[in-house]
């Protein structure tokens, strides 16, 4: 090869410990604004200098890792004035990705709608009854899916991406609201029937409207004022 590049397996490394670190940082098990270094951080999660110095920059362009001027790694902190502008961030982009949905999205979007909010329902199920940590990682991955599905039919792949990145930069505070039992499971599951009966019924009003409460009541924020 004449120019160098990463290799397949260098990316696989670097996925499997970004996925790994993620999923810490989202659970607080990384807390924020912890000092990052690499040998402890290799010692827990195995790879070399190398493809953790990968990682980390790959965290740091998803904003959940902050560079240092000392060019160190921490956690990206999590303030009320972060979580005010992840809040808003996740409102332009899902609303306008579902708005694009509504309009472009066929039978087959509305398919993958019923099934992942089917699974959702399950997977709330599993971990109201049994709150561990598999149960509330499945949870947490189903509410991804769901968040993913209804941008889907949006036709603007960047779009989806930076909307992944601000709801990817949100999970650390729902996990919060769950580990503390400050989720109403019930609401929560009154409101996501109501929203998928909108988005099926194509009425972009009621559907934007209650995507907005689920955000904001998914981040513990303050409900929208009339």
């Amino acid at each position: 090869m004449i120019f160098g590049g990463r290799s397949k397996d260098d990316e696989t490394v670097v996925a499997m410990l970004a996925s790994a670190i993620r999923r810490d940082i989202s659970f607080g098990v990384l807390p924020p604004d912890e000092k990052l270094k690499i040998e402890a951080l290799r010692q827990a999660y195995g790879g070399s200098n190398h493809s953790m110095r990968e990682t980390l920059r790959m965290l740091a362009a998803e904003g959940l890792v902050e560079a240092t001027s000392q060019r160190g790694f921490r956690v990206m902190s999590a303030t009320q004035e972060d979580l005010e502008d992840i809040l808003l961030m996740r409102l332009q982009t899902e609303k306008l990705g579902l708005k694009r949905s509504l309009e472009r999205g066929d039978v087959t979007w509305e398919s993958r709608v019923v099934a992942v909010f089917h699974a959702l329902s399950r997977a709330e199920a599993a971990v109201i009854s049994q709150p561990d940590d598999i149960t509330a990682l499945e949870w947490d991955e189903a509410c991804r899916s769901v968040s993913e599905t209804l941008l889907s039919a949006c036709g603007s792949r960047r779009l989806i991406q930076m909307a992944g990145k601000f709801y990817n930069q949100s999970r650390r505070f729902r996990l919060a609201l769950l580990r503390e039992g400050r989720i109403d499971f019930s609401a929560r599951a009154q409101r996501l029937d109501k929203l998928q009966k909108a988005i099926l019924g194509r009425d972009e009003i009621t559907a934007l409207s209650l995507l907005e409460d689920d955000i904001r009541a998914d981040l513990g924020a303050r409900q929208k004022t009339v």
